[in-house]
């Protein structure tokens, strides 16, 4: 079974999803006339802006929240780990490269989200499902990424998140797994019955706290080597473009598990930013669209980059070559295959074995359950398109609600490597489907941003008319 997932892993992630990943993030990038920098500072105060004339839906920075949630959990610390492994120092380069350029594919999925979203039962329901029926009039492709993001975000990427907390709680606290798993399983399972309002409630509060926590304690440990940073910058840069003696032969896998361990971690152009982009209240669009722009950059640009600047320049990693051979190894401790101890062994370095493992894996719960919760949100989402309209969506709901649960506990049981798989498949599929989705609606997205920026430069408050800009199914809007 193990083998026959890898199998299909590789097949979705194949070289031309790398590459259509790479330059749908320029083309949008482009597109936008990089907005994602032209507008950083207005990225900032959008956070916490929300339609105050719309009682439904959720704010702006709660909106935020829950991206981040998903966008920050074990990518951070174990999947920087695994691209370090596996793809060299420079792997972490090509993390930037897709998050800066993918901040502009996050801006136009999170933007078309916001136009085509749906009101359905006191909240608003919006994602790539609702855009691709609306805006490219193609129900059956709508139907199949609904199904992918359901059983991606329900099935296959929980147990991603439960197996790093598992781990790290066994490794540290000498826990078993199952015992740890049943615990997350039953804390998850009391937030999300609560639905939309309580995840968003919850995530406002952690996501934002733990990620600014966390980034102040990498900053402590890089200031006690501080004498290594530059050196660790050059050895990414040299690594990144095959310039690195040592790793030269592995170009290819530092590209692909850098541009794939990215994609996972800040999640842009795989539709997932966008189904909570459609959940916010916004008098505009192009808000959300770079709301979630900017949780990108705090993804991975921040995040990421915390975790491996403390890996890299603490000399924690080990590099391995495609036939499991080591080509660098980690200086002072003995390591296997990257995961979470890379990080631990790090603040080891600073703080002690114990200390550092500790640190590490409540940083990783809280990363990780702020993930899953956010992850039942794409899922209960893509349900209510479904079946929204019919007899069954109650039932259903609950059925997610307890498969979620239960696959939380699994992931906690069976090794990383097979649930890694399992989720690189269903985010591998979703991007796929989005990805030539919003090319295929990117004109509309470029529109709404000329509407927005035209309104600012005339000094209002920006207001979107989807009759404007000659946008057709932006339904909600119309009726405003």
């Amino acid at each position: 079974m193990e083998q026959i997932i890898q199998t299909i892993s590789g097949w979705v992630w194949s070289p031309p999803l790398v590459a259509i990943c790479l330059l749908a993030g320029l083309y949008f990038s482009i597109g936008t006339r990089f907005v994602q920098v032209r507008r950083i500072r207005e990225m900032a105060r959008l956070l916490f802006s929300s339609d105050k004339g719309e009682k439904t839906g959720i704010t702006s920075f709660q909106a935020f929240s829950m991206a981040l949630s998903g966008r920050v959990g074990t990518g951070n610390i174990v999947g920087v780990a695994t691209a370090i492994g596996y793809g060299g120092p420079g792997a972490i380069v090509w993390m930037w490269i897709i998050a800066f350029l993918g901040a502009g594919s996050a801006f136009s999925e999170a933007t078309l989200s916001q136009i085509y979203k749906e009101e359905h039962k006191g909240q608003f329901r919006g994602g790539p499902a609702y855009y691709i029926e609306k805006g490219l009039n193609c129900r059956w492709l709508a139907v199949v990424f609904a199904v992918c993001a359901v059983l991606a975000s329900g099935i296959f990427m929980p147990p991603v998140q439960s197996n790093g907390i598992a781990i790290s709680f066994a490794n540290t606290f000498h826990i078993h797994p199952a015992i740890v798993g049943g615990v997350v399983a039953a804390l998850i399972g009391l937030v999300v019955i609560g639905g939309v309002q309580r995840i968003a409630n919850v995530a406002q509060i952690v996501a934002p706290f733990m990620a600014i926590l966390y980034i102040v304690l990498a900053l402590v440990v890089l200031a006690f080597h501080i004498h290594d940073v530059p050196v660790v910058f050059m050895d990414m840069i040299r690594s990144a473009f095959g310039m690195n003696q040592a790793l030269g032969g592995i170009l290819g896998s530092t590209i692909a598990w850098g541009v794939k361990r990215g994609i996972y971690s800040n999640e842009a152009g795989q539709g997932t930013g966008a189904i909570v982009a459609g959940a916010a209240r916004v008098s505009h669009p192009v808000k959300q669209g770079l709301v979630q722009a900017f949780s990108v950059y705090i993804d991975t640009l921040l995040v990421c980059t915390a975790t491996a600047l403390m890996i890299l320049a603490c000399k924690t990693y080990n590099v391995f070559d495609a036939s499991g051979h080591i080509l660098i190894a980690a200086e002072g401790v003995k390591l296997g295959a990257p995961d979470v101890s890379y990080t631990t062994a790090a603040l080891g370095t600073l703080l002690g074995a114990r200390l550092g493992g500790i640190i590490v894996s409540f940083a990783l719960f809280f990363f990780a359950f702020t993930t899953i919760m956010a992850y039942y949100y794409y899922a209960e989402t893509n349900l209510v398109y479904l079946f929204g309209k019919g007899k069954l969506e109650h039932i259903l709901i609950w059925v997610l609600r307890i498969s979620t649960v239960a696959m939380v506990f699994v992931g906690s049981l069976y090794e990383a490597k097979m649930i890694w798989n399992l989720g690189d498949t269903g985010v591998g599929a979703m991007a796929w489907v989005n990805i030539i989705a919003i090319l295929l609606l990117s004109p509309k997205a470029f529109k709404a941003l000329k509407s927005y920026e035209r309104q600012k430069k005339e000094g209002k408050d920006p207001v979107f008319d989807p009759k404007e800009i000659g946008v057709k199914g932006a339904d909600f809007w119309e009726k405003r």
